[in-house]
């Protein structure tokens, strides 16, 4: 975080130093401090990107600058140049710091290189917008940073720029190393891990600043009284907030898995993230995404446009490639692990998130399995009809996907029985389950079992409100029926959350 600080701090520093010598101009003077900050942001992203002030016209005009990457930069003889390349990241547009960067955005200028260069990156030093296409291929503002709220303020943050708290410059840089990634084919998970995190963490400084929303209280409130658990003090309150932000992300993630298996990689159709709740077999998560959208609830937090960067990310990806690295089932090693060690490492480590190798899940499930068949005399193991599974802390639910996986290979074992995935459904729905208090590998579990049944030919029906049995609880409480009335919660999904577990915790 302290690198990230001291660019801001030193970009700051630059710009008032050069507008204290009294010779400046108005833009061109500010340059070299732009193209300094633009050029460290760039070391730190993949591939690496450059920036060039003061482009050639392309028959566009000459845009102020450029973002460029490794490959464009050739060795050449001596003497000789290459041919004007356009920049792969997108022109520069810079204004004086008096002027309107919205209005220049509109302007026929931008909208000449946004047709020329695809992506614009337009400035006037403090307020930076970016310029780029649509799902339609119009042009569409996707993300922007605003430094400072006028031209005054910016001049004074310059004049201290000790004053760009550690969480005010991580959000710029972020911003910044966006804007250099934004055009670019997303290829390996943790490229998309890496972007989604930085977009999570937006999205958490953002829930943050919202101290007195009404609606955030009232989700809070009913989460805690779901799991039986309080979120007190300050860390409490960076847990649940972070614990919001993970869940609606991990939602959106598993629910464009899911997508993907039923749109072929060659397919046009593009993923909305709008959507997402519908593919989730879990009532309850799809309620934070209603109430996120909803304009009286939890829109004021702003997370509509984070969410529409991360539908336009996920889009990027060149499915077919991405999706070849692992079965989707595995999601989690590629893309849980890594999206919470870029989004928040040290919640990671006090939560204790550390993926278990499929080698050593695949092992404590076949020793359980042969203790039943050896020790229990229960020849088909997990798959014997009176045998129950529950994992107390199923996390991502790698236990169960395995034992389900074991469940198959025993009922496929005693012939060709065309119903076997139906059974193995029931198994899922009726026979193993799991308890997490944790939102966010909640829903990872869901999307592993869901799409474990969906392989095996026997996916989850919307119609009959099918779900697996993994709930979201805390596995320390609920076991004794309640004495006295029971708690109204303030989300009749999570009401029926919570039942549904009371049935499978205080069944005989």
């Amino acid at each position: 975080m302290r690198g990230r600080e001291q660019r801001v701090e030193k970009y700051l520093q630059h710009m008032q130093e050069i507008r204290s010598s009294g010779g400046a101009t108005d833009e061109t003077s500010y340059y070299t401090p732009l193209n300094n900050l633009l050029d460290e942001i760039g070391k730190t992203v993949k591939p690496r990107v450059r920036c060039i002030m003061q482009l050639k016209n392309r028959g566009a005009g000459n845009p102020d600058g450029g973002l460029f990457t490794p490959e464009q930069f050739h060795k050449v003889a001596r003497g000789e140049t290459l041919p004007a390349q356009k920049p792969s990241r997108g022109a520069i547009e810079v204004k004086p710091t008096g002027d309107d960067a919205w209005a220049t955005a509109d302007g026929d200028q931008v909208t000449k290189y946004w047709k020329a260069y695809g992506q614009v990156l337009v400035t006037n030093y403090w307020d930076f917008v970016l310029l780029t296409r649509d799902r339609d291929g119009n042009p569409a503002k996707l993300d922007s940073f605003r430094l400072a709220p006028d031209d005054r303020a910016f001049w004074e943050l310059a004049g201290h720029p000790h004053k760009a708290t550690p969480e005010f410059a991580d959000r710029f840089v972020e911003f910044l190393k966006r804007a250099m990634l934004s055009t670019a084919t997303i290829i390996a998970p943790k490229e998309l891990a890496s972007y989604l995190a930085s977009l999570a963490r937006d999205a958490r400084l953002r829930v943050e600043e919202k101290r007195d929303l009404p609606a955030l209280a009232s989700l809070r409130s009913a989460l805690e009284k779901a799991l039986g658990l309080k979120f007190e003090g300050d860390k409490g309150e960076h847990f649940f907030r972070s614990t919001l932000v993970q869940t609606l992300f991990y939602g959106v993630f598993s629910a464009w898995v899911l997508w993907h298996k039923e749109q072929p990689h060659t397919s046009k159709a593009r993923f909305d993230w709008r959507k997402a709740e519908w593919s989730l077999h879990v009532p309850m998560i799809r309620v934070l995404y209603e109430e996120v959208s909803r304009p009286s609830s939890l829109r004021p937090l702003g997370l509509i446009e984070v969410l529409d960067l991360t539908e336009s990310a996920l889009n990027r990806v060149e499915r077919r490639e991405f999706f070849s690295q692992f079965e989707e089932q595995h999601a989690v090693q590629y893309f849980y692990e890594p999206f919470l060690e870029a989004f928040d490492s040290e919640l990671r480590k006090e939560l204790g998130v550390w993926y278990t190798p499929i080698e050593i899940v695949k092992y404590m499930v076949a020793r359980t399995d042969h203790v039943l068949r050896e020790e229990l005399k229960l020849a088909d193991g997990f798959a014997d009809p009176n045998v129950y599974v529950l994992d107390p802390a199923c996390g991502t639910g790698a236990y169960l996907v395995e034992v389900l996986n074991t469940i198959a290979t025993t009922l496929k074992g005693k012939g060709d029985d065309p119903l076997t995935a139906q059974k193995v459904k029931r198994f899922a729905m009726e026979r193993v389950f799991g308890f997490e208090v944790l939102p966010a590998p909640f829903v990872i579990s869901h999307l592993q079992l869901g799409l474990l049944l969906q392989q095996l030919g026997a996916p989850l029906s919307d119609s009959r409100e099918e779900r697996v049995g993994v709930y979201l609880t805390n596995s320390l409480t609920g076991w004794e029926p309640p004495k006295g009335a029971k708690l109204k919660l303030a989300f009749p999904e999570m009401e029926k959350e919570r039942e549904s577990l009371e049935e499978v915790a205080q069944s005989p």
